[in-house]
């Protein structure tokens, strides 16, 4: 059976820093790459960063320079650093366990969520 389990998220001021983590369960965390995604309320789910199997990463407009994403793969576990947080990073957070060829392609691998609010 495989899982994802996000943490980190929380309230936090504009201008701070949180990290997310999504731990893997399973033996297949090596095969896929992995990808963090957002949703506001009333707002489509949008594709926030990227990190592929060779390490390779790619990040939203709108996060570039202020999120970074990385993995350890001994703890089976992928990270969004955030930096800088603004009013429009508040959303649920999910973690999800794709493809990528010439673009990213999600499966059905996802992660329950976690909330981060940026509010003064």
């Amino acid at each position: 059976q495989v899982q994802l389990v996000e943490s980190g998220g929380g309230l936090v001021q504009p201008g701070g820093s949180l990290r997310l983590s999504c731990t893997v369960s399973g033996s297949i965390f090596s095969i896929y790459a992995v990808a963090w995604y957002r949703q506001a309320p009333g707002k489509q789910r949008e594709l926030v960063a990227i990190i592929r199997t060779v390490g390779a990463t790619n990040y939203a407009d709108s996060v570039q320079d202020r999120f970074t994403i990385s993995r350890d793969t001994a703890k089976k576990t992928v990270y969004l650093q955030m930096n800088s947080l603004k009013l429009e990073d508040t959303a649920v957070y999910y973690c999800n366990l794709g493809t990528y060829a010439n673009g990213y392609s999600p499966t059905a691998y996802w992660g329950q969520g976690t909330q981060v609010t940026v509010s003064s």
